[in-house]
């Protein structure tokens, strides 16, 4: 049985000043929180300085994006194996605001994901329909392109240990969110293709998160949907007691 991941998306947030304490607070509380996966993902600047204060905890840290090539006249990009050596064990990929904000594609996600593996990181990779997307009634479509382009030459096995996470776009830092039922059709979906695709193995080791607005409110009742294995969680991540709660709702919710 796989059992909850919960990655806080800190985004463009937090000093290495204010990100190293918030680990040195949050990760006494972490400690009382077992059967479940927990991963902060800082911002670039404070990468290491987070999976410093994290060390020998169950707190695992990730990096919100990566450059496809390992070195070269790349200015302003950071390599995968860069990430790993600051720390980071997971890394962000193909996140709604890279693609909508920054021009990612699908195929730049498919090169990232398979850079991270190279460099020894398991990716978080996002996959997610617009608004315009879903009222034309083309969810499953444009999650269909998103994994088989997204996903493209990867091995069952490697599916088995990266983690997909479902955004539905219109409910980013919007405070809406997908209804319970949304957010299981989706999953269901993308575990049944998961598994058309690449295996059953595959499809029953990845863990399929939701992200969209997720709070202390609403987590309990998401997480306890068929499918759904944890959340990708943004702003709520960004206050400690917050986060501590959203994570413990998440473990009741599979009790």
């Amino acid at each position: 049985m796989r059992i909850p991941f919960i990655c806080a998306n800190w985004k463009m947030y937090k000093t290495v000043d204010e990100a190293v304490r918030y680990v040195k607070e949050f990760r006494p509380r972490a400690k009382e929180l077992d059967g479940v996966e927990i991963v902060l993902a800082p911002p670039f600047t404070a990468l290491h300085a987070a999976a410093e204060a994290a060390r020998n905890s169950n707190v695992g840290i990730a990096a919100q994006d990566l450059y496809w090539e390992r070195e070269g006249a790349y200015t302003g990009e950071v390599s995968g194996p860069m990430i790993r050596e600051a720390g980071a064990e997971y890394v962000i990929v193909g996140h709604s605001e890279r693609r909508t904000l920054f021009g990612e594609t699908d195929d730049t996600v498919n090169r990232k994901i398979a850079a991270a593996f190279t460099a020894g990181l398991c990716p978080i990779a996002c996959i997610g329909e617009t608004l315009d997307q879903r009222e034309r009634q083309e969810t499953f479509d444009v999650l269909d392109r998103q994994i088989k382009q997204g996903l493209d030459h990867l091995t069952g096995d490697q599916i088995g240990l990266l983690v997909m996470a479902y955004e539905p776009v219109w409910a980013i830092g919007t405070g809406r969110n997908a209804t319970p039922q949304q957010a299981a059709e989706a999953h269901g979906h993308i575990r049944q293709r998961l598994r058309q695709w690449f295996g059953n193995d595959a499809a029953e080791h990845c863990h399929v998160i939701y992200g969209g607005s997720v709070k202390v409110d609403n987590i309990k009742e998401l997480a306890g949907q068929p499918d759904v294995d944890g959340a990708l969680v943004g702003g709520a991540s960004l206050d400690v007691r917050s986060f501590v709660e959203i994570v413990n709702r998440s473990r009741q919710a599979v009790v």
